[in-house]
């Protein structure tokens, strides 16, 4: 069998191609939100520990949130904030939002706390994040789940 340089190259090359497109793809992934905790505190207002969620292949930091709040079947508000946090690549965190809720959705709330039954929820809004890099993008977000009573901490619905 007679020595090709040839085919030695070839391969050569071949593995040197293969090893460059192993890279990370970088993907930016509209992101999620989700009330983790509602609290209810002694003067009426809520305590919302809100669940941003970070579904992309890269860093993003969670600029603005505006996401309007509907409890049953009642509006409560708005839950505003500029947490300004950065949230790693297909991770997520917590931040906390105070809202004085209407009326109407704090019986709701108190309804479903003194019957011990699950509370019905949808969050309907915009997040605005920066991906790792570009500009600033606006996200809409809507979610629906329930919460439900926290056992041996009254007020509070997980």
């Amino acid at each position: 069998m007679r020595f090709r340089p040839q085919y030695v190259l070839t391969a050569v090359l071949s593995l040197t191609l293969a090893a460059c497109g192993g890279g990370m793809v970088k993907r930016v992934s509209e992101p999620a939100a989700g009330i983790q905790q509602l609290t209810v505190a002694n003067d009426g207002s809520w305590d919302v520990e809100l669940r941003l969620r970070n579904y992309s292949s890269m860093p993003m930091r969670f600029d603005d949130v505006s996401l309007r709040i509907k409890v049953g079947d009642e509006a409560a508000g708005t839950l505003n904030a500029a947490p300004g946090l950065s949230i790693g690549p297909e991770s997520a965190d917590v931040i906390k939002v105070r809202l004085q809720p209407a009326s109407p959705a704090r019986i709701v709330v108190a309804d479903a706390l003194a019957g011990g039954r699950s509370l019905f929820y949808e969050l309907e809004g915009t997040v605005k994040a920066t991906p790792e890099e570009k500009k600033q993008r606006s996200f809409e977000v809507k979610a629906r789940n329930t919460l439900n009573q926290a056992p041996g901490l009254p007020g509070v619905l997980r």
